[in-house]
Formats: C-alpha cells, structure tokens, sequence
C-alpha cells in the first residue's frame, strides 16, 4: 500500500492505479490539458469534480518540492497549490517505482507554448514577460532562491489586459530568510539562459513574431527586473522640503500593486535631507482591497479594474456619502452578478467571471463609442456573448490551443502532448540515442558509470 502525504487528504485518491507507471495510467481517470515542457512525465488526474496534477519523480524530490510549494502557500506566493505525495509505490511485481507529486490544476491557466501556438502579437510577449519579471521580483522579495527560472516552469492567467503569471516547478527552490544580491543575480542570470533558449526555440518552430529578436528580449527582461527592484527596494534621498515624496513613494507601488507595510525613514542632523527605502513590501494591493469590499477572490489587475468600476458606479449612483462597503454590496448586487449569471453555462468555462466582467466593459466601451451612444450594461453583455465568448476557446478544460492556428491537427497522445503529431513525418532524430539502443551496445546502468561511459565512447 502507498503512503499518502497531504495536509488535508482526499479519500477519492486511494483506488487510483498508484501500482502502475504513471505513462502507463488508464484514460479514464486522466484528463486532457494543456501543459508546458518537463523532465518528468505529468498527467492530470480527474478525481470528482476536481483536477489534479501529477509528476513522478524521485521520493527524495518530490518531499522537497512539496515542502517548498506548502511554504509558498503559506506566503500566499503566486505558485501552484500542493495537494499531496504519494511514496512506496510498487509495481505488482513488487518493483519500486517513483513517487508522485500531487498539486491542484490552476484553473484558467496556460502554458506559455499554448499561448504562443496560436499566434501572439508583440505587445502581448510584452506583457508576458512583465507578468514573469514581477512573478520573480515577488519570489525574490519572499527570500525564495528559484534556481531554474524559465517559461516551462510557469503558467499564466489572464489578469484584466494583461498576465499573472504562477510557479510551477519548485523542484530546485530554497526559501532563505532574506536574498543576497548575488543570489537574485544569479536567479535571474539562469532565466536569461533558460528563456534565450526557449524564445530561439519558439522562433524556429514560427511561433514568435519574426521582428522579435530573442536577445533583445532577455536584455527587456533584465532590465524591467532590475528597474521594478530598484523601485521596490531602493533608496531615494531629498530635500527636507519635499515631504510629499514619502507619499509619492508609497503611491507609486501601490500603481505597481504593492503595499508598503514598513519604510524606514532617516533625516540628516539637520532635517534638510531625507532618506527613504521601503523595508517590507507586500503584493496584492488592489486583490486585497477588493477582497475586504466584495468578497471576490481576482487577480491584481483584474482587482484594480473592477474597482475603478466600482468608483464609476458610485459616483453614477450619487453614492458617494455612503459608506464605501455599502456601495460595493449595491455594485455587486446590480452591476457585477447581473453580467456574470447572463452568461449561459456552456460558456462558462471560456474565462473566469473578473476576467469576463472586464472584457465586458471593454466592449460596453468599444461599441458606445461606435454608436454615440452610452450603452447600458444589459445589453453589452449581450452582445459580447454573441460577437466575443462564443467564438473563444475553453480555457478550463480544452486542448485545442495547441495546436497552431488554422491547423486542425491531432495529437499522438492528446494526455501526453510531448509525442506530437500524427502526421509528424521528419522528425529530427538524435544519434546518440540511435547508437544507445543499437543492437549489440552495452546498456547503461541506471547509475552514473564513468567506466561503462568510457567504452562507450571507445566503441
């Protein structure tokens, strides 16, 4: 019998086949998504109605990873949710086989290569490199050491008009009290490798636009990192006279979606200089506030739009006197839930309900300048049914974005999307694993043998 390890074990995962290989898992327990690159094999589990996702790896692995996902959890880091491992598992035969790694699916996420396989404009690898230039920043400020950045390792979420962006892989993470320059410098030179590589990669399968230079766009991301730490942590030091800084300051990352819970402030002997530098700088500043008003659980940018609706709403509603809580009830009630229970069930799955109230009010936007008119909510709902969600993909559940546009190809294995193509014809072939299993070589242990290396390569 396997061990279990969770914080709150599910019953339903027991008689799930943990005696065979996951590659080997039958269909009817599995479920087809979308999912970046891996050295290990990943499906996802369908138990109920929820979705897990499984990675097999080594036991002692798996612990650390699942260790490290429970921290960040706990630091309400932008990382996956750690359901649990599974260790001692055993083949009928009684052979050994790896433990897996459980964490729940990310619903509404997408690897990156599901988002570059359907086309992506320059803009939009702008603000998905953005999105993972304050997903490191965030880790960063938690003293939490990466040690393999990359877009394989992290999904996105659509965040208003732009991404959020979630750690995946935690498999080399160290969470330290604090990080040393020389640390972060080194995380984000690993990520300057890992994403030239995978920007050269999606450039020769055409998947990035042929104007984007991938060197151009790792340089993009060292600079906007170090500049978004610069304002984070930095120092600014003025004149005594020129209090109103300090509160500049504090609005400036907030405009980023950070809160300030300590800046130390420092003033000279004789007052005429002052010197500032936040100490403690929390993430989620829109989210939060959002969250105290309505209840409703979004991200950043999501948040910050519907809270600027909420400020329309009340000053439209001559409800500026009353108490902002109350205001936000009368908006829920009568602007937010009416758009999102107009939306029929079988498309409900296309985009999460902030996302779907905010390109709501894009379109609301779009056609009443179209018409010279201001149209009423109702009606815009209506229409962005009709003209938008209904011709978008299921972003819960459907695999269709993987394969490019205008393609209606199928895949080998639609669970396991790293065997490609039925029609794949020339596919690029290693010679070293051509001679590794040719008739007559010795076959490598599982261990690392120098000795058996070097015949080898004596031939």
């Amino acid at each position: 019998m396997p061990r279990f390890l969770a914080a709150q074990p599910d019953a339903r995962l027991i008689p799930l086949p943990w005696h065979l290989p996951l590659a080997d898992w039958p269909t009817d327990v599995l479920v087809a998504l979308p999912r970046g690159i891996s050295r290990h094999v990943v499906r996802f589990i369908q138990v109920g109605s929820e979705v897990f996702a499984a990675k097999e790896l080594l036991e002692g692995s798996a612990m650390h990873e699942y260790r490290m996902l429970t921290d960040l959890s706990r630091l309400r880091a932008p990382a996956v949710e750690p359901s649990g491992v599974v260790s001692g598992r055993v083949d009928l035969q009684g052979n050994p086989l790896d433990s897996i790694l459980l964490t729940r699916h990310l619903q509404f996420s997408l690897p990156y290569r599901s988002l570059f396989s359907t086309g992506v404009r320059r803009d939009t690898v702008s603000r998905l490199i953005d999105a993972m230039v304050v997903l490191l920043a965030r880790l960063h400020l938690l003293g939490f050491l990466w040690g393999d950045v990359s877009l394989s390792n992290i999904l996105f979420r659509r965040d208003a008009g732009e991404f959020a962006a979630y750690l995946v892989d935690a498999e080399t993470g160290e969470l330290h009290e604090h990080l040393s320059d020389g640390q972060r410098l080194h995380d984000l030179e690993i990520a300057v490798v890992n994403l030239f590589g995978e920007f050269c990669d999606l450039k020769e399968g055409r998947m990035l636009d042929e104007q984007l230079d991938p060197l151009a766009l790792v340089k993009q991301i060292e600079t906007r990192y170090h500049d978004l730490w610069q304002e984070l942590t930095g120092v600014e030091e003025f004149a005594g006279s020129e209090l109103s800084r300090i509160e500049s300051r504090v609005r400036r990352l907030n405009n980023l979606g950070f809160d300030v819970a300590e800046l130390d402030i420092q003033t000279s002997a004789t007052g005429e200089t002052i010197r500032i530098q936040p100490k403690v700088v929390d993430a989620g500043h829109h989210s939060r506030r959002l969250l105290r008003l309505t209840g409703l659980d979004t991200e950043e940018n999501q948040a910050r739009r519907l809270l600027n609706d909420l400020d329309a709403y009340r000053a439209k509603n001559n409800l500026s006197h009353v108490e902002e809580s109350v205001a936000a009830h009368q908006w829920l009630m009568h602007a937010f839930e009416p758009v999102v229970t107009a939306i029929p069930p079988d498309l409900a799955g296309k985009r999460e309900p902030a996302q779907i109230y905010h390109e709501v009010l894009d379109y609301r936007w779009y056609q009443s300048q179209r018409e010279r008119r201001e149209v009423p909510l109702t009606e815009a709902v209506l229409g962005y049914i009709t003209d938008v969600l209904s011709a978008l993909p299921d972003e819960v559940i459907s695999s269709e974005m993987l394969a490019p546009v205008g393609e209606s190809r199928q895949l080998v294995n639609p669970l396991d999307p790293s065997q490609g193509f039925v029609d794949d014809q020339d596919l690029p072939e290693d010679p070293w694993e051509r001679e590794a299993f040719a008739p007559g070589t010795e076959v490598l242990p599982d261990h690392l043998d120098i000795d058996a290396l070097r015949r080898r390569a004596k031939g």
